[in-house]
């Protein structure tokens, strides 16, 4: 029988790598019904998804840069790499730079499954993980000497599930010439001098849109580890594109790849996880933001102030900044309205 980890260890030096290289060929096992799998997490040269079957004593492998579709019928890039040795289903660690494969291995997801077909060019699978169930088919197109395959979910979503939209054009507030009278009934925000832009994050990736629809996603290369600080997490949120200088002056972001004292504001959250949060209350948003706890060197949550309207005029005008947004506790996100749930006071 052919070695199937002859592969595996040419591409690693066991006395450098703190990846399993067993010296044995590994035994051929009969899988039964339930056999195992794994799905790492894996930031290496790029942030992918490695999928690892277990099959005849080895772990087949695939590494799928965007993870597996949660969508059914949306087909994801997954590219055929050498099997692994099963000691690999417990494998994370650190593989040093400059080793094959070199970056931070995290164990996303470990169960078993089903195998309802296994061939060649083409494998159906059901898994059933902790964090990953659904029927999966993995087929093959070609290609670079066969590596080239797609993995499809072919199972009806669960119940409630919807897909990431397309595009959600932002809402926007109405001009007010003073603070609501009812100041209890409205949650208040910092406004900030910015490009508004929506984000759209899904398995690492991130797309940009600007207020207008346009695709900005290139002229900000520098909130692209925002995506990948998120993954898998999958969500669409609103926010505002600023550069705050050493005086704390605040402007817009017009893009480029200068980062030095760049922010992207987040203000709302839209879609989350497959469920749309557009019609749940202000303050049930914000409490969906908040949980991501989104901080890093050039993106974060400003904080909300539910009922406390002069108090957040009076920091808007310390700080300098224009003024306030007020909106109703009881709102939801109306796309691309201009509305009165919202309204703009300038600080004066």
């Amino acid at each position: 029988m052919a070695d199937r980890l002859e592969e595996y260890r040419r591409k690693r030096d066991a006395a450098r790598t703190p990846e399993p290289v067993p010296a044995e060929r590994p035994r051929r096992a009969r899988d039964g019904g339930r056999a195992r799998f794994v799905i790492q997490q894996h930031h290496a040269r790029s942030l992918h998804w490695d999928l690892r079957l277990e099959r005849d004593g080895v772990l087949v492998s695939w590494a799928v840069p965007r993870g597996l579709p949660r969508d059914p019928g949306r087909n994801h890039l997954a590219v055929h790499t050498e099997d692994h040795p099963m000691e690999y289903l417990d494998f994370s660690g650190e593989i040093p730079a400059g080793e094959y494969g070199g970056g931070r291995m995290l164990i996303h997801d470990q169960g078993t499954y089903r195998c309802e077909k296994w061939q060649d060019r083409e494998v159906v699978v059901e898994l059933r993980g902790t964090r990953t169930t659904g029927r999966y088919v993995l087929f093959a197109t070609g290609g670079r000497d066969g590596r080239d395959w797609m993995v499809r979910r072919t199972d009806p979503p669960p119940p409630g599930w919807t897909a990431m939209p397309d595009l959600v054009a932002p809402m926007r507030p109405t001009p007010a010439g003073r603070l609501p009278t009812d100041q209890a009934a409205w949650g208040y925000e910092l406004r900030w001098d910015g490009v508004r832009a929506v984000a759209y994050v899904s398995g690492g990736r991130l797309r940009l849109l600007s207020d207008s629809g346009a695709e900005i996603t290139g002229e900000y290369p520098w909130l692209r580890s925002m995506a990948e600080a998120l993954a898998p997490t999958e969500v669409v949120l609103d926010g505002v594109l600023v550069r705050i200088d050493r005086a704390g002056q605040v402007r817009p972001a017009r893009g480029g790849r200068s980062s030095t004292d760049a922010q992207y504001l987040l203000v709302d959250l839209l879609w989350l996880e497959g469920v749309s949060s557009l019609e749940l209350p202000y303050p049930q948003r914000r409490e969906l933001l908040d949980s991501l706890a989104l901080a890093g060197p050039h993106w974060q949550t400003p904080p909300w102030f539910p009922g406390a309207g002069a108090e957040t005029m009076r920091a808007a005008r310390d700080q300098g900044l224009p003024g306030v947004v007020a909106k109703r506790l009881d709102s939801g996100y109306e796309p691309g309205r201009r509305s009165r749930a919202w309204r703009s006071v300038d600080a004066g």
